[in-house]
């Protein structure tokens, strides 16, 4: 009988499997709340008015082009307010029409077009100006403003003159 396991030991490998279980399960329930907590939606400003009421108070990332005449930075709060007007996600439909330095230059001067106001408490970036494109993170308020924790700016025409000067020098 010396090859048959003990009650002992058979007793002492299921505490181990069901230990070992339900730690994968712990580790599993913890890894699926980290993600639910810090998940984003990236959505357009046409997406995000379409279905205002569902994305209040979840984490947004919009991208936009700014209207310069919107930027109000108030001293006294530190608030910057702007407004960022819809431009398309896809980057096959931004290169149909014509690059991204056209199609911001479309959305800021289309008064038709899909708008959304931000608010950011911090420092006015130099690059905020008219027609940059504000790729904006934040949560949607009750009132329909993205109040921002994060923002980042591009200026295409900044660099679009600068890169066939540099592909020129590196070719023969």
């Amino acid at each position: 009988m010396t090859g048959l396991p003990s009650t002992r030991q058979k007793s002492n490998r299921i505490k181990f499997i069901i230990g070992g279980g339900l730690f994968v399960v712990a580790l599993l329930l913890m890894i699926i709340s980290a993600t639910r907590a810090t998940a984003e939606f990236f959505i357009t400003i046409e997406e995000l008015k379409a279905s205002e009421k569902d994305f209040s108070g979840e984490n947004l990332r919009v991208s936009g082009a700014v209207l310069g005449e919107s930027i109000r930075h108030d001293p006294k709060t530190g608030l910057l307010h702007f407004t960022i007007a819809h431009i398309p996600g896809d980057d096959a439909e931004i290169e149909a029409r014509g690059g991204l330095s056209e199609v911001l230059h479309q959305a800021a001067n289309d008064p038709e077009g899909a708008q959304l106001s931000v608010v950011y408490d911090g420092a006015k970036p130099d690059m905020l100006k008219d027609e940059a494109q504000a790729i904006v993170t934040g949560k949607l308020d009750s009132k329909g403003i993205l109040v921002a924790e994060e923002l980042l700016l591009k200026c295409p025409t900044k660099y679009e003159e600068a890169v066939p000067d540099q592909v020129e020098d590196d070719l023969p």
